[in-house]
């Protein structure tokens, strides 16, 4: 799916642990791992410096970033991917002293979606996250863009035109924010049929690789429904799908009602991102009921849980009915699943891998829709 015919590009991941921190680094780092798989690199080492303040200049010194210039002609090293989002100036002068393609977080995040977005929609969506996201940032990236590379961070809108006609980007832009808003008087279309079909909708939401495309062919196959071209792409990876999937189901009692996929989420996801996919996750403000679903099987379940919720409240849509949906309960023993109850009021444990309580959780889906639909 990534890898296709591009190298692999060798990669030192950095991460700076300050006293402020509310997610663990290392498991921070590990995250940052997968994202640069998911990009198509592999991790060759990784550094995490403890300070007690960001440095304005080089975000983690200039000594460490001596070290780091080191470590990458030792390990042949092609890329160096830092945990957190890095401004213009920082990405120059790191550049300057490691001597190497320089990408942050944010921007890594973006190339995995340029990467993915099959729709015009979503393609549209991200190259205007990536033409804002870059835009403050072209002369950090004057050099690494004219570097060869396999990928990671270059994928994207004309970067030659980047670096010399800033005039152009935001031409570019107010492009693309029109013919965004020509997909969104489509889908409002789309949504007043939906509404006039009166169908309930559910929305699954959250961290992605959660399990919400599997969950939602499983539903599909519940309803006694196995046709291949009905179901949604799963792979094993964060983020494997980005445009939302939209399919038809029956509750336990005959209702008909609609279940959407939504793009999923991940903690420091880019404000860019949210800002040009909210359209998309509009979809959920127009949901019944949403279905919250979370990897039971991850140590960072907590972290992904407040990412999602942070998420719905910042799309004013929390105040609607949600159910927890702890999924992939193959992996973990129930009596030691631990989670803050903070976030959690109705709650369901599945396995959609293996079919469990997938019925139930149809009963709980027909027990929380509106009155109406009962």
């Amino acid at each position: 799916l990534v890898e296709g015919t591009i190298k692999k590009e060798k990669t030192l991941i950095v991460g700076v642990e300050l006293a402020t921190d509310i997610i663990n680094v290392d498991n921070s780092m590990d995250e940052l791992e997968e994202l640069v798989n998911a990009a198509g690199g592999i991790v060759c080492g990784r550094v995490v410096q403890k300070k007690a303040s960001i440095d304005p200049a080089y975000f983690i010194g200039r000594g460490k970033a001596n070290e780091i210039k080191n470590y990458c002609e030792e390990l042949d090293i092609n890329t160096v991917v830092f945990n957190d989002e890095l401004s213009g100036a920082q990405l120059r002068n790191l550049e300057k002293v490691i001597d190497k393609k320089i990408v942050d977080r944010t921007n890594l995040i973006l190339d995995i979606f340029a990467n993915r977005a099959t729709s015009k929609e979503g393609k549209l969506q991200v190259k205007l996250a990536q033409l804002k996201y870059r835009l403050p940032r072209l002369v950090g990236f004057r050099d690494y863009l004219s570097r060869e590379g396999g990928g990671i961070g270059t994928r994207g809108p004309g970067e030659q035109k980047l670096e010399t006609d800033r005039r152009h980007i935001l031409r570019e832009i107010n492009n693309i924010e029109r013919a965004l808003k020509e997909t969104e008087k489509t889908r409002d279309i789309k949504r007043k049929r939906r509404k006039d079909s009166n169908l309930p909708i559910v929305a699954l939401v959250g961290y992605t690789n959660a399990g919400k495309s599997t969950l939602l062919n499983r539903i599909i196959e519940v309803n006694g429904e196995n046709n291949e071209s009905k179901k949604v792409f799963v792979y094993d990876m964060l983020f494997a799908t980005l445009d939302t999937s939209m399919r038809r189901a029956k509750l336990p009692n005959g209702q008909s009602f609609l279940i959407t996929d939504t793009v999923g989420f991940v903690s420091k996801l880019p404000t860019h991102l949210i800002e040009a996919f909210k359209g998309t996750l509009e979809e959920v403000r127009y949901a019944d009921l949403i279905l919250h679903v979370v990897d039971a099987s991850n140590k960072d379940l907590d972290i992904q849980i407040e990412t999602t919720v942070k998420i719905l409240k910042e799309l004013e849509v929390y105040d609607k009915p949600i159910v927890t949906v702890f999924n992939k309960m193959d992996k973990v023993d129930i009596d030691n699943l631990l989670f803050d109850n903070k976030y959690v009021n109705k709650k369901i444990f599945i396995s959609s891998q293996n079919r469990t309580n997938l019925y139930e959780l149809l009963e709980l889906v027909q027990d929380n829709l509106p009155i109406e639909y009962r």
